[in-house]
């Protein structure tokens, strides 16, 4: 948050605010354009294609470090034949970082809830993974790290737990 606020030129708690107030139309598919001139207005920041680029490549930075226990879980569920998938509420232009990602090879399926207009814990969302996956509720186990995302997976029969890092995903996994 410091550096997209520097960026734009306010105080953090102030674009932090604005961030989280426009975020779940980013998250459902608005541009980032749109995205950033809406953040923007919220203390009468002017933004163009350069500063909204320059926005989402900070932005796209902060949410992708994944933590190296996580990664070794996920290639040795892979390694094991597991099926996994990816559902993420985040914009397209996460989603296209994500999928150039070496390790996004363990997914799949990758789903941004920008590229499909919806987002957790909409059960909308779960049941188009459940059938890209071509997939029955009680044969998915899903992890999220807000407990609504959980209830909302939960909704459509598939069993979700809370997630608390990748020690507790092996517990719950047996």
């Amino acid at each position: 948050m410091p550096k997209l606020a520097a960026t734009m030129g306010v105080a953090v708690d102030a674009f932090e605010a604005a961030y989280w107030a426009e975020r779940d139309a980013y998250d459902r598919g608005q541009a980032d354009l749109g995205y950033w001139t809406a953040v923007g207005a919220r203390f009468g920041a002017k933004v163009d294609e350069a500063l909204s680029d320059e926005l989402t490549g900070i932005d796209v930075a902060g949410w992708s470090n994944l933590a190296p226990s996580s990664l070794e879980l996920l290639e040795s569920l892979s390694e094991a034949g597991a099926n996994l998938a990816l559902l993420s509420n985040a914009p397209t232009s996460f989603g296209r970082w994500v999928r150039a990602q070496d390790w996004s090879r363990v997914f799949r399926e990758t789903l941004f809830s920008g590229d499909v207009h919806c987002a957790k814990p909409d059960p909308k969302i779960f049941l188009l993974l459940l059938e890209k996956l071509g997939a029955e509720p009680g044969q998915c186990l899903f992890f999220d790290d807000r407990q609504t995302n959980v209830d909302g997976a939960r909704s459509v029969g598939i069993q979700a737990h809370r997630w608390d890092g990748a020690e507790a995903a092996r517990a719950a996994l047996g």
